[in-house]
């Protein structure tokens, strides 16, 4: 009998494997990004010392108000655009970007590139 892995349990796997490549350092923290069916994450963490640095989600108030719907394109945008803003406040310009195992594109995609735009490096 053929058995299928799940999604879930697909995408962790790359995770793991993309956590094993690279690190986020105190002079090049890691964005790590995760998305669920109704919000997005994203974190700045310094991985030496374990602790998140920056962070925002579409479940905070101020970011949820700006938004028509959490889960698009356009929230990922936003999202993108905030987390890059806090970063630059506290003197964070280069990151390395951690796709947390999903594929590069659609709400992912749009978070990395409003945070290139917003002048975060990676």
């Amino acid at each position: 009998m053929v058995t299928k892995e799940s999604r879930q349990e697909i995408r962790v796997k790359k995770h793991m494997k993309i956590r094993n490549r690279f690190a986020g350092t105190a002079e090049r923290p890691r964005l790590a990004v995760f998305r669920s069916n109704n919000h997005m994450y994203a974190q700045i963490i310094d991985d030496t010392v374990g602790n998140t640095l920056v962070a925002a989600s579409t479940i905070e108030k101020d970011v949820k108000a700006e938004l028509e719907k959490t889960n698009d394109v356009e929230a990922a945008a936003y999202l993108g655009k905030v987390i890059a803003e806090r970063a630059l406040e506290k003197g964070i310009k280069t990151v390395v970007f951690d796709r947390g195992g999903f594929i590069y594109q659609g709400k992912v995609a749009a978070l990395a590139e409003a945070a290139r735009e917003a002048g975060l490096e990676f």
